[in-house]
């Protein structure tokens, strides 16, 4: 067996400089679109600037990643309260010894309480400014709730804006993490958060709904009691009548960016099925 000439030398390394330049290439080309340019286009803040540089998860007393960030309002705390309870949702008691064994009855004898206490998660540092649930049973075991934060004092409208995370409580169990008791919830976090916008537009207390960018779109994130949830990443956001006026008009929808828009109809009708699938077999 010969051994190469000086030329075919040259031409082998000479290859195989141009494929080391194009794998550079290609590899650079891919940290700016996965790293840099998508998630760029994927976030949009157009009409609540505020919101761009503020976290998107809450956390537990713990410190532990909690429930992701899902609603949006816009609104005095006044018409938050009443726009609430005319789409049928019941303010949270606050949680003491008294509502802590009412709600254990509840579950344990399928009692009802309609306004069963929520453990406290917290943002920026401070609890729940106000939480509202609605039944989905005859006990506390099962509802839908949503917890709120006021966020902005003014924001582009010149309306206070609250962020809010709503989830399905599916079922009392075990924190995967702290062996503590508490609720698990329901891995599709976006239907809870359609399911607030929806109730309140059909109480006639919406003006407007808009998109704002929440947390990364992902199948398999963790809540603070270690359940699995899916979500696009969008917050639905809703802006209330003033006065708790009634609004016969159907809410002006506030366009999404095209980009965005496409990506959620993929993510509705491909991911979100396949999530759903994943999940159920868990």
């Amino acid at each position: 067996m010969t051994a190469p000439s000086a030329q075919q030398e040259r031409r082998r390394r000479s290859i195989l400089r141009r494929a080391g330049i194009a794998a550079l290439i290609l590899a650079a080309l891919y940290l700016g679109l996965a790293y840099a340019l998508l998630p760029a286009l994927w976030r949009h803040h157009e009409r609540q600037k505020g919101l761009d540089a503020l976290p998107m998860t809450t956390v537990t007393a713990l410190g532990i990643p909690g429930d992701a960030l899902n609603v949006g309002l816009e609104g005095d705390e006044a018409d938050v309260i009443c726009a609430m309870a005319a789409a049928g949702w019941s303010p949270a008691d606050p949680v003491t010894l008294k509502t802590s064994l009412k709600i254990t009855g509840s579950v344990l004898f399928d009692r009802p309480y309609a306004k069963a206490p929520v453990s406290p998660l917290f943002y920026q540092g401070r609890r729940e400014d106000l939480a509202f649930e609605k039944a989905a049973g005859r006990s506390a075991d099962k509802r839908h709730h949503v917890r709120f934060w006021k966020v902005l004092d003014s924001g582009e409208d010149g309306l206070p804006v609250w962020l809010g995370a709503a989830t399905f409580d599916r079922g009392v169990g075990v924190s995967h993490y702290t062996g503590q008791i508490t609720h698990h919830i329901a891995p599709d976090i976006d239907a809870e958060r359609d399911l607030v916008s929806a109730d309140l537009a059909a109480a006639k207390k919406v003006d407007a709904t808009y998109e704002t960018s929440g947390v990364e779109p992902s199948v398999a994130l963790r809540n603070g009691g270690g359940d699995f949830y899916y979500t696009d990443g969008e917050i639905r956001f809703s802006k209330l009548t003033k006065g708790c006026d009634s609004r016969n008009a159907q809410p002006e929808t506030l366009p999404t960016p095209p980009l965005v828009e496409t990506r959620g109809w993929v993510w509705r009708h491909v991911v979100t099925p396949i999530a759903a699938l994943a999940h159920g077999a868990r």
